[in-house]
This record gives structure tokens, sequence and C-alpha cells, in this order.
């Protein structure tokens, strides 16, 4: 019988993951899948959910969540040294990388009973912190720490996006620094992404060049625009249209970036608070293997 490590977070969209669990064992019984289940907290110790993964004589884990559970879960593995397949059940306010993988639950199912993985690359923030889908920092990333849980479970990403709206008479640029391998950028802009995935803040695809296995991350800058180039490039988003060429942004592809601001600045990872900047950013070819469905 092959062992899974199901780590779940009971508070992510709109906490209604947990009821779920009894069916969710089913599916997995039938399979031939025995799930340990580990429901995390707000401070979980590395070292307890490696005993944990250890003892369970796992074979894979599976986070149950959003993309921070997600990513605290790739960042727990990486951090022990522990090479186990990752799988996700999206189930908070954001599932951007589970979007980007377009997991059909009954294939997924049988996917990881089949073990069948795909490596892709991870970022790593300062020498500290992995990310599996995006970096940023700039007037939108802090959004996502203002809006409280209950707006989430209630709203979901649209509780991000109404609480932007409010935001937007008080838009203001910050003067960044890049360094993207050998070049270097220096420009005012509204924010910036470094992303490992296409998907992010909801939106299934932004650009078609963001690969998560090309050994490469793709750094996007939303350059200083007057109020009409910021509210057509928010149309050509919302309507599914790539960024790649829109004249206000910066899209740069590359192997490490260094970025300062001499202003204070602080960046979100994965849609967690993460480091002040500068922040140094290295892609990590193929470091982890996903459980995928195709």
């Amino acid at each position: 019988m092959k062992k899974i490590l199901l780590a779940y977070n009971p508070i992510s969209g709109s906490a209604t993951f947990k009821k779920n669990l009894d069916e969710l064992i089913e599916k997995f019984q039938r399979r031939n899948i025995l799930l340990t289940i580990y429901r995390t907290r707000a401070v979980d110790s590395l070292e307890e959910f490696s005993e944990i993964v250890k003892i369970s004589g796992a074979e894979g884990v599976i986070a149950a969540g959003g993309d921070g559970t997600l990513s605290r879960v790739v960042n727990w593995l990486k951090k022990s040294e522990i090479n186990l397949p990752v799988g996700i059940i999206g189930s908070g306010t954001s599932n951007d990388f589970a979007t980007h993988l377009e997991i059909d639950a009954e294939k997924y199912f049988d996917a990881i009973a089949e073990n069948k993985i795909r490596p892709v690359d991870l970022g790593l923030v300062n020498g500290e912190k992995f990310f599996i889908n995006v970096a940023s920092a700039g007037v939108f990333t802090s959004i996502a720490h203002e809006v409280n849980h209950k707006q989430k479970n209630s709203l979901g990403k649209f509780a991000y996006y109404i609480h932007g709206l409010g935001e937007i008479p008080n838009f203001k640029t910050v003067p960044l620094n890049i360094r993207a391998d050998s070049q270097n950028f220096e420009m005012d802009a509204f924010l910036f992404l470094v992303l490992n995935s296409p998907a992010v803040a909801g939106l299934k695809k932004i650009s078609d060049a963001v690969k998560i296995d090309d050994g490469k991350l793709d750094f996007f800058a939303l350059k200083k625009c007057n109020p009409r180039n910021l509210i057509n490039l928010a149309q050509k988003i919302l309507s599914g249209k790539f960024i790649d060429d829109d004249e206000n942004i910066l899209h740069v592809q590359a192997k490490t970036f260094e970025i300062n601001c001499v202003e204070n600045l602080i960046s979100d990872i994965d849609g967690e608070i993460g480091f002040n900047l500068p922040l140094k950013i290295e892609t990590i070819p193929r470091a982890i293997n996903f459980f995928v469905d195709k």
C-alpha cells in the first residue's frame, strides 16, 4: 500500500476543506493509498514536520490549501533535505500554481497512485526561502496582507480586487535597481513580479513565455505610467491577454536577479510576507518533483 502525507490548512479559502476529509480518505483508499493527516497551524515546527514525514513512511506529500500552504510544505521539504514528490489540492483563496497545473481531481488521484511526476524549478530568495510561484513587491502586493481572513473566506480572490480598487488613489511608484544576470535596469515602477509560473493573482496566464521547468525565472515590472495606460493594461490582463509586449511592462528572463530600492519595501513570497528589499533571487532548476495528471 502506498503511503502519502496530507498536510492541510484548516483556515484556507472558505475553511470547508476539513468537512471533506472523509470523502478524500475514501478516494485514496480506493486507490490503495494510506493517508497520514497533518493539520498545519499558525506556527509550525520544521523539525516536527520532518519527524512526521519520516515516521509516516510517506512516499509523497500533498498540500491542501492555497499557494501559501504549498509554499510552506515545499520549504519544509527542501530545508529538511527530504526528496519526495509533492501534490496539491487547491482549497485556498488563491490557488495559482494548482490552476497552472490544470489539475483534474479524479485524474489527479490516479496520477498520484501511479506516481506520475514532473520536475519543476523553484525560486530561492536571499538564500533562505524557496518559492513555487511568485516573489513580488509594490503597490498591489501589500493588499494580500491587508485583507483579513473573514473577507477572504466570504469573497475569495475578489476580496483582493475590491480592496485594490479602494487603494487606486494612493498608488505610487518606487525607484528600482535591477540586475538580471549581466543586465542592469533602473526604473520607477508600481510593482514587480518574479514568476515561476504564468498564473498569478487569480489570473490563469499573464504570459506565454513563463515556464515552470526552463531553468529561468521571469521578471515583470509595471512601469510608471498615466492612469489611462494603467486602466488599459488592467483591462488587457483581466480579458486574458498576454502582457509580454506591453509598452508599460518590463519583462526580463534570467537565472538570477538582484533587486534593490532606496525606499523601504517589503516583498511578498507566494502570498506570505517576505523580506525587505534588497532581494537576491536565484533559480534552482528542476529542484522538486510534482505529481501531475498530464
